[in-house]
């Protein structure tokens, strides 16, 4: 059964009627064509509110939805001819990431990203989703190649967070993770960075690096996932609703504070509901990104990336005589 949320339950009884009136009508042959369509309309507007007033919390379990399309589906769904690459070289392949070649519009580009498994047995496989230093490394290896190939390098995010585990520690987790933010600072080839599901602290920023910052409608991107940040403010992990509130998480309130760059619109519903829709989507704001990236001469492309991310520190200072203190 495909998982429904609380605030779904009303538009998914009057969907049901809606298939129930049609199968009647199909079974019978009684004309109720205008009974259906206002049936529909009802539909529609009611399915415009609940998606169009989603609270942050709800938006962060729309990207946890377990049909949401993963990074595998979206490689699918977007490009031509992917071919997996393996290995950091060093190590071993870490399998809650995949990398490899691919073809957009004829293109060939390395496109990259953690991978979440579909049930419990592919979960265990891929570490359910969170990647281990090896699998950082195997990013960095195929983000350096595409440099020497002159590729064009897409990330598609979508990681609660990097491997916490002790043996992560022992193998550089930290210390991977600040090489890739690093190098990928100053690679010489167009980057572009989505996120399509969850993006939570250095496991995202790891690869998150780009001249454009891109985010799904329904994706939410942190420091931190709001239930951490429940319990270490308030030690209450049900308190994450209102973590989720002061984080400041959606795509809304990034792309107004200049985090991300554009904003990706998902199908009525979410992404999960219809990937071939989303696919789409996603296609055409690569389309439209890469070609203005692309336009920009590779010896200005670094500057402007570096001039990108320090314009999201940028504070004011007053001096202290300028600053009434209340003793």
């Amino acid at each position: 059964m495909p998982t429904i949320f609380e605030w779904e339950k009303p538009l998914v009884e009057l969907e049901e009627k809606i298939q129930e009136l049609r199968n009647f009508v199909y079974e019978q042959g009684i004309d109720f064509k205008d009974e259906l369509n206002d049936l529909e309309r009802k539909a529609d507007k009611l399915r415009k509110e609940i998606y169009e007033r989603l609270t942050p919390w709800q938006r962060v379990r729309m990207a946890r939805h377990p049909d949401r399309p993963t990074t595998l589906d979206y490689i699918k769904l977007i490009f031509d001819d992917f071919f997996e690459l393996h290995g950091d070289r060093r190590f071993g392949d870490d399998q809650a990431v995949v990398g490899g070649i691919a073809v957009l519009d004829g293109e060939p580009v390395t496109v990259i990203g953690p991978q979440k498994g579909r049930d419990t047995k592919e979960n265990i496989v891929r570490n359910f989703g969170l990647p281990h230093p090896e699998g950082y490394r195997k990013a960095l290896r195929l983000m350096q190649q595409a440099e020497r190939f002159r590729r064009p390098i897409i990330t598609l995010i979508d990681v609660v967070g990097a491997y916490p585990g002790i043996e992560a520690e022992q193998r550089g987790q930290g210390l991977v993770i600040a090489e890739c933010i690093e190098q990928m600072s100053f690679l010489e080839v167009p980057i572009i960075c989505i996120i399509t599901g969850e993006g939570g602290s250095g496991g995202a920023l790891a690869i998150g690096v780009g001249d454009r910052i891109l985010m799904l409608e329904h994706a939410w991107y942190s420091v931190i996932s709001p239930e951490m940040c429940a319990t270490i403010l308030w030690k209450d992990v049900n308190k994450a609703a209102d973590a989720a509130e002061l984080l400041r998480l959606t795509s809304t309130d990034l792309l107004k504070f200049g985090i991300i760059d554009d904003v990706v619109t998902e199908p009525i519903g979410g992404a999960h509901r219809d990937h071939e829709g989303t696919g789409r989507q996603i296609k055409a704001f690569l389309r439209r990104h890469l070609s203005e990236i692309r336009k920009v001469p590779t010896d200005e492309l670094v500057r402007f990336r570096l001039e990108r991310f320090r314009k999201i520190g940028e504070y004011q200072t007053k001096k202290l005589s300028e600053t009434q203190v209340e003793l």
